[in-house]
This record gives C-alpha cells, structure tokens and sequence, in this order.
C-alpha cells in the first residue's frame, strides 16, 4: 500500500509539472495557406470545408481548444499536429514538386474515401470536421479536378 502511495504522489508531481512545460503551439504569423488556395481554386463550399476539417493538423496555424491548456491533453495534440503536418502541410504547399503536389491530393482522397481522414479523436471534439457523403464527393471532385491540372502539367514539363 505505501508503495502505491508513493507512485500516485511521484505521477501527481510530473502531472502539476507537466502543467509548466509546455509543447510548443502550431501558430505561424501569417497564413501560409494562400499560395495553396490560389494554387489549387477551391470552390468555397470546399474551402469551408478544408478549413473545418483538415487545417487545424495539416497547416502551419492550429486553432487550440481550451483543453489543449491542461497536460498531458496538449503534448497528444501537438503529436497530432506533427504528425498530420508530417504527411501534408497546406502551409508548405509552394515548396513541393509538381509530382509530390500530384500525389499528396491522391492521399487526400485515398485517406478520405478510407474514413481515415478526418481522425476520429478530432470530429468528437469538432462536429463541424464530420464529413456528410456530400461534402466528401465535393472534395473527392475538386482533388480529381485538380489532380488533372497538375498530371497536364507535368506532362508538358
């Protein structure tokens, strides 16, 4: 029993701890997103949608609930937020090639058509990111769309 004691005040202590360190946020000075948006002209209804569902973890500008102020809450999300970035970051969307620009849309809508985009964990907090069938055909559409452009493009390079 002392032994139990000891280790729920020992993980008490890095928890208040945990309070003061925190991960750094996903907060860039300006938006980043315009050469992308410019880029790619989605219709508005699709860019409401990008920006309900998908910036938040895949842009360079998160918009933190309240809860991301208590630890351990804040180190998950910034784990989301790295990672999500890590596999696309409409923030850095100028920076890629034509090709990866061609193959990041083709993982928007494999990612989408799977369910596996938008996360779970994020539409429990955000029923706005829950994607109707409607809105998931309108963004397959404009990345078909788009993904065209680009697969001509490269095609005169």
């Amino acid at each position: 029993m002392k032994i139990l004691k000891i280790i729920l005040v020992a993980l008490l202590v890095i928890l208040i701890a945990m309070q003061f360190y925190r991960p750094e946020q996903n907060k860039a000075e300006t938006d980043l997103k315009t050469a992308f948006l410019t880029e790619t002209n989605p219709p508005k209804e699709v860019q409401k949608i990008l920006a309900a569902s998908c910036y938040d973890c895949h842009s360079n500008t998160t918009a933190y609930p309240w809860y991301n102020n208590i630890a351990p809450v804040s180190y998950w999300l910034a784990d989301h937020v790295k990672d999500g970035k890590k596999h696309l970051n409409f923030s850095d969307w100028e920076k890629y090639s034509l090709k990866k620009k061609d193959h990041k849309l083709e993982e928007v809508i494999e990612t989408i058509e799977s369910g596996e985009m938008p996360l779970d964990e994020y539409t429990w907090t955000h029923s706005e990111a829950n994607l109707t069938t409607v809105q998931k055909e309108a963004v397959i559409s404009w990345v078909k769309d788009t993904r065209a452009l680009y697969q001509l493009k490269m095609k005169q390079e």
